[in-house]
């Protein structure tokens, strides 16, 4: 005689066991108890307020899902491979628990409609938690800009001296980034919380259920539109490991950088102990493995987008088991974003900086050249020709081994005879800095507006 299985009255033979082991999914599925209970809660209420199942029989169905939690939080619940995934697992329990009404949770549901739900429950979860990471990073990073609005460091295109720029400037080019993140985040939250619960197997259901009502007690602002698509949609999930793929891109971008401050050639910050390693064999090494491990983990959420890319390609409506294989790759994002924010979160404010470090670097490689360039323009000399003085003005003073600020006056008049004494206060680094008025740009002043606009930010969506 088959096993007892919840669906197995159509069979006559047991499943294989090779088969049970290559199909279940209660090994990782599991993490979803929570969301499962919680749709389950609101299904059974739905339920009796359309006179399905009885107002006592919902009762009995929620106390007794409550009684499941707290057994599978206290490690008191026995999950069971044989029943395949997180739903069986609960139903049967909550069975043994209220008796013969637990086979009446089901009514007007399917297992695809169930899981959809669950995965929309967590994910919503999830991005919330991604949102709040992303904000107190930015406040981070607004925090470490204040009082550096002048440090000057070179600022670098093809990883070459090209102008320089604040420190403020710098870490508020993060920011930026991190606040679109959340607001990405923000977006897709509108998508993922609409509620596929009503939709059963594919075809919606001959009952008359009220899916609105549901939607509104999980949080959810909508609800399907169409059951066959919410049933078989994953876009909710591929669209928050995008999400979570440009966040990690912007945390490899940042952990990039502080590998290379924190080499000795740059020696920009020195990491502190807690965040750093050391070498088995060489005692002077400290390591910055925390930002290398980052930046290697960014290639594991862009895998699982590709993942979940093709899982979906081809697959024709409605549902497939292969959706079972969309939970993983969103639990390993997880696993490697949020954790990353709160390292970053709490690793950033003990960076030691050192301006004159960054300073010293800044006065190699010429930074101040498109100053004379535009300090030409700007008396009336054409940017092209303006440029290819500023040129042989850094040729010149390259031959000989000077800053440009070394020149003397009437070499640099020999080059062009526009210019005057006043240049020397132009190839000052900090008045470059300083004439940086434009919007967006490295002023002091833009840097201060730029903190303010984050606060305000913070602030409204804090």
């Amino acid at each position: 005689m088959a096993q007892k299985k919840m669906w197995g009255g159509r069979f006559a033979q047991d499943t294989a066991k090779s088969v049970e082991d290559y199909t279940r999914s209660v090994d990782f599925d599991r993490r979803l108890y929570a969301e499962d209970i919680l749709g389950s809660k609101a299904h059974a209420r739905m339920l009796a307020r359309q006179g399905i199942i009885a107002g006592h029989e919902a009762e009995a169905l929620v106390r007794g899902l409550d009684q499941v939690r707290a057994e599978i939080e206290s490690g008191a619940f026995k999950w069971r491979p044989e029943l395949e995934d997180v739903h069986m697992n609960i139903e049967a329990r909550l069975t043994e628990i209220v008796g013969p009404v637990g086979g009446k949770l089901h009514t007007a549901r399917s297992r695809n409609d169930q899981v959809a739900l669950d995965m929309r429950l967590h994910v919503a979860a999830r991005l919330d938690d991604w949102a709040r990471g992303l904000k107190a990073l930015v406040a981070v990073l607004v925090e470490l800009s204040k009082g550096r609005e002048e440090t000057v460091m070179p600022g670098l295109t093809h990883l070459q001296p090209a102008q320089p720029v604040s420190l403020a400037h710098h870490l508020l080019a993060y920011a930026w980034m991190l606040k679109r993140d959340c607001e990405r985040v923000g977006q897709a939250l509108v998508r993922v919380r609409v509620s596929p619960l009503g939709a059963a197997a594919l075809a919606g259901t001959t009952f008359d259920l009220d899916p609105e009502s549901a939607a509104r007690e999980l949080g959810f602002a909508g609800v399907f539109k169409n059951s066959l698509d919410a049933v078989s949609d994953r876009d909710f999930v591929i669209e928050a490991v995008f999400c979570a793929c440009l966040a990690m891109s912007h945390l490899s971008r940042l952990c990039e950088e502080i590998v290379l401050w924190a080499n000795p050639c740059f020696g920009f910050v020195r990491l502190p102990d807690a965040f750093a390693t050391g070498s088995s064999i060489m005692p002077q090494k400290r390591n910055p493995d925390v930002c290398e491990l980052m930046r290697g983990r960014t290639a594991r959420v862009y895998g699982g987008l590709m993942a979940l890319l093709a899982l979906v390609k081809g697959l024709p409506l409605a549902y497939n088991r292969d959706l079972q294989e969309d939970k993983e790759p969103f639990f390993a994002t997880d696993d490697i974003l949020a954790p990353s924010l709160a390292i970053m979160v709490e690793m950033l404010p003990g960076l030691e900086f050192f301006p004159r470090a960054m300073a010293r670097a800044a006065e190699q490689g010429y930074l101040n050249a498109t100053e004379l360039a535009d300090y030409l323009a700007a008396r009336g000399l054409p940017f092209r020709e303006a440029h290819h003085a500023a040129g042989r003005a850094v040729a010149l003073a390259e031959g000989r081994g000077q800053g440009l600020a070394d020149l003397g006056l009437d070499e640099l008049k020999a080059i062009c005879p526009l210019v005057e004494g006043d240049v020397f206060e132009v190839l000052s680094l900090s008045a470059a800095l300083r004439r940086r008025t434009s919007p967006g740009g490295t002023g002091p002043d833009s840097a201060a507006r730029q903190a303010r606009e984050l606060l305000d930010w913070l602030g409204r969506d804090g």
